[in-house]
């Protein structure tokens, strides 16, 4: 499933990159088609079944396309899913598109987690610090949890920094017992 997801993400990032769209509004798009498909089984079942001929499925598509005012490069991906019968893979190629574009764009994905709500200047300066680690600028999604009891996790990746009071403590018990 990923071989395939990355597939079709690598090559619609050829798409987005070469064409010069926002990258942001196309990916927006794409997250709207994948909301319709969940939320609408009929939808769904129209784009899945053999049996409906692919130009009414297309026609569909065109409808919603027009509608919701789609970009033409995202109806033609979304055309292309629905042609090869891969429309259930629609969520993981936007996923493997984010990440695909992340990486061409230069910039680093980074999940941080800290003990108290922060304010928008400790986000900034969490932001440059993660920066200056990664050399990549970095787009940032943040958490609370109050068990860490203080200080934060920062996640990039499969890397995870612990500077938190809970980590700490929890190093510092592995040292005590061993």
């Amino acid at each position: 499933m990923a071989s395939v997801a990355s597939t079709y993400a690598r090559a619609f990032a050829d798409v987005i990159l070469g064409a010069h769209l926002d990258v942001n509004r196309a990916i927006g798009e794409l997250r709207s088609i994948a909301g319709l498909l969940k939320e609408s089984p009929e939808l769904r079942r129209v784009w899945e079944n053999p049996a409906v001929p692919a130009e009414q499925k297309r026609r569909v598509l065109d409808a919603i396309a027009a509608r919701d005012g789609i970009t033409k490069q995202v109806r033609n991906l979304v055309a292309v899913l629905i042609d090869h019968r891969r429309t259930h893979f629609l969520e993981p190629v936007i996923r493997q598109l984010e990440k695909e574009l992340d990486a061409r764009l230069g910039f680093a994905e980074a999940d941080i987690t800290s003990a108290r709500v922060l304010g928008e200047a400790e986000k900034r300066d969490f932001e440059a610090q993660v920066g200056k680690l990664t050399g990549k600028k970095v787009r940032a999604n943040y958490a609370q949890d109050s068990s860490l009891l203080g200080g934060a996790v920062l996640r990039i990746g499969s890397t995870i920094y612990d500077g938190s009071v809970k980590g700490q403590l929890e190093k510092i018990k592995e040292a005590i017992s061993s």
